[in-house]
């Protein structure tokens, strides 16, 4: 005959704590509060240092795409660690060539080898007309660039334009971009809040 299994487990009761001591919860507090606002300090340095930085858009030279005044985000990370490379298109924040100390926004048109050429303000790029819907009408101009012939863009540099054609200073003026003066990829607007949104 076999015997019964009489085993039984019973719930453990929870163990018998003292009061809390008012002097200590609030030490505890101050501490995971200090401890969260480090944390999160630490999170936008990395941010801002590597990855995005917040930028004052100053001039009209990139209207209507960005307006004096407007607060970006640009990214700093794709660029620097060569997880993107730059591309026609692309708003870009560099150090001004002819004075470093400075920083312009310019939307690249012209990447290294290309062929580049503007007649009568308009622009071409390896033989084809470029469609700049990104340039109304009223921004344009009649300017051409070195009497409208055509101009290889050099390794290692970007040649670039304001949106606001008719009042931008740009590599029609001082010429092409050294490929380590560009830092960063305009990407997003967050202020003012009725023109927030990603940029194009």
């Amino acid at each position: 005959m076999q015997e019964q299994d009489n085993s039984a487990v019973a719930p453990e009761l929870p163990a018998q704590t003292s009061p809390k001591d008012p002097t200590r919860s609030s030490m505890w507090n101050a501490l995971s509060w200090a401890r969260d606002l480090a944390f999160s300090v630490l999170i936008a340095v990395v941010l801002i240092v590597f990855i995005y930085q917040p930028v004052k858009v100053e001039g009209t030279s990139m209207q209507p795409t960005l307006q004096n005044d407007e607060r970006i985000f640009i990214n700093k990370f794709t660029y620097r660690f060569g997880l993107a490379s730059i591309a026609r298109g692309d708003t870009v924040v560099f150090w001004y060539p002819q004075d470093p100390s400075k920083s312009y926004i310019k939307r690249v048109i012209g990447i290294p080898g290309d062929r580049i050429r503007v007649d009568g303000g308009q622009v071409y790029v390896n033989g084809q007309l470029l469609d700049e819907e990104y340039v109304p009408a009223v921004n344009r101009d009649s300017v051409s660039w070195k009497d409208g012939e055509e101009q290889i863009v050099p390794a290692d540099k970007y040649f670039v334009l304001g949106d606001h054609r008719n009042s931008s200073s740009d590599s029609r003026t001082w010429g092409y971009v050294p490929r380590d003066h560009i830092y960063g990829r305009a990407v997003f607007v967050y202020w003012p809040l009725d023109r927030m949104g990603r940029l194009k």
